[in-house]
């Protein structure tokens, strides 16, 4: 396209300028906008499905993996399920103008926090083009303009989903520009957008690794980090195999190409040899490629005698790496001290698991362990902000400042002070 960088900043301004009247948009308003973009999506569902053909087509023809396709792919229940979350966060309490805390001091003034939009957010994301519509819902919902700028590879699905939502949003009486897609796949419109800090408030980038470090190298920009999730499940002395069986084959190949998708098993050595040889035999049925440390593979070959070519020796590469397919890294380790200190080493601080009876070991688990989300006996699947209760989320940060976590709608908010004087001045 000629002119790339007029086109992007034309979009940033236009961004800016509809976030006045969108920052000060009633709740009734930005509701109502919420529900027309959900029945504008059911209405329009073919264009957005032959749309999506098209990506997952170019996909195949790329030899895109089957689990990237499964993240690309739309059908009639995804976009269903895109419109009961439209509808689910226009249900949820607004948090704009809501007032924290209030308080006095000696000289008479009344001081309060005030929650307010962050502004205008650009959105940076790969493959998944639901991901379109739960960033903008929430960005609609807490009174924040949004900029998206998708992957190439589901460049024809965003571009129809962005039409409809964005018209559906103008229907319902918001200005034109509170929704804006980069309708382009070159990468150099990335390197445009992060250097808009002068319409721009804050970058919230959702892919890969490669992304995000990206994003967070070059921008000028206020950068929320998310995404990246090297994923810990740690089968303790005192779990119940059983369980975590179950939760082992969740976490790593409900859908595998998810930034909540387990990536390293850690075993307890008290309960290896017997619990390697369960779940290894429903992970090979699964199709899923093993990486096992060295102990990990002398117990399964000498207890499945006929497993498949899908186990190999892992290295340290292995342990750092988030895989998003059917791939689980496993290594058997001598006490819950180490299994921490493993996870220390390699976690990229978003989700880590522990499968265990004993109390103690529990609590020990949940205080030492420094990622967004930490679980006793359950998947770490539930990192998600539609399981969270949040209707949606616009990402999952892996940082500490602002927000960490699932971010919903308070996540998107920031605060200004409100003071009440009756003439005060200062001495």
């Amino acid at each position: 396209m000629e002119n790339l960088e007029q086109y992007v900043i034309e979009k940033a301004a236009q961004a800016k300028k509809a976030f006045k009247t969108l920052s000060n948009a009633d709740t009734d308003l930005k509701n109502s906008a919420l529900i027309k973009m959900a029945e504008a999506l059911i209405e329009k569902k073919d264009y957005i499905l032959d749309a999506n053909l098209l990506d997952i087509n170019l996909g195949k023809e790329k030899g895109m993996s089957k689990a990237l396709l499964d993240r690309l792919l739309l059908n009639e229940e995804r976009i269903e399920s895109m419109a009961q979350g439209l509808k689910q966060i226009a249900s949820l309490p607004d948090p704009i103008g809501e007032i924290n805390k209030m308080w006095k001091r000696p000289n008479g003034i009344t001081i309060g926090q005030m929650k307010v939009p962050l502004g205008v957010i650009g959105i940076i994301y790969e493959a998944r083009p639901n991901v379109t519509v739960d960033a903008t819902a929430l960005c609609i919902k807490s009174g924040n303009a949004v900029i998206l700028k998708g992957g190439s590879e589901a460049i024809e699905s965003n571009k129809a989903i962005s039409e409809v939502i964005s018209s559906a949003c103008e229907s319902a009486g918001l200005p034109k520009g509170c929704i804006n897609f980069i309708d382009i796949p070159e990468r150099e419109a990335v390197n445009i957008l992060l250097k808009l800090n002068k319409y721009i408030d804050v970058i919230i980038p959702r892919g890969g690794g490669n992304l995000i470090n990206f994003v967070i190298e070059n921008s000028t920009v206020p950068v929320i980090q998310t995404g990246e999730g090297n994923c810990h499940i740690f089968i303790d002395s005192d779990a119940d195999l059983n369980m975590g069986v179950e939760i082992v084959l969740n976490a790593k190949t409900q859908r595998p190409a998810v930034c909540n998708a387990a990536e390293t098993l850690l075993v307890h050595r008290d309960v290896a040899e017997k619990f390697i040889p369960m779940v290894s035999k429903m992970l090979f049925d699964l199709n899923v490629e093993i990486r096992g440390c060295t102990d990990t593979l002398d117990i399964v070959k000498k207890t499945i005698p006929f497993h498949n070519s899908k186990l190999v020796l892992a290295d340290d590469k292995d342990f750092e790496t988030e895989f998003l397919d059917l791939i689980l890294a496993i290594k058997i380790v001598d006490s819950i001290d180490e299994a921490i200190d493993h996870i220390y080493k390699y976690s990229t601080k978003h989700s880590e698991v522990i499968v265990t009876n004993n109390y103690l070991n529990s609590q020990k688990f949940l205080k030492e362990i420094d990622s967004a989300a930490v679980y006793v006996n359950a998947s770490s699947r539930f990192t998600d902000g539609f399981e969270f209760g949040f209707g949606g989320e616009i990402g999952i940060s892996t940082q500490k400042l602002h927000a960490r976590g699932p971010m919903g709608l308070n996540e998107l908010t920031s605060i200004k002070y409100v003071i009440y004087g009756q003439g005060q001045i200062r001495k």
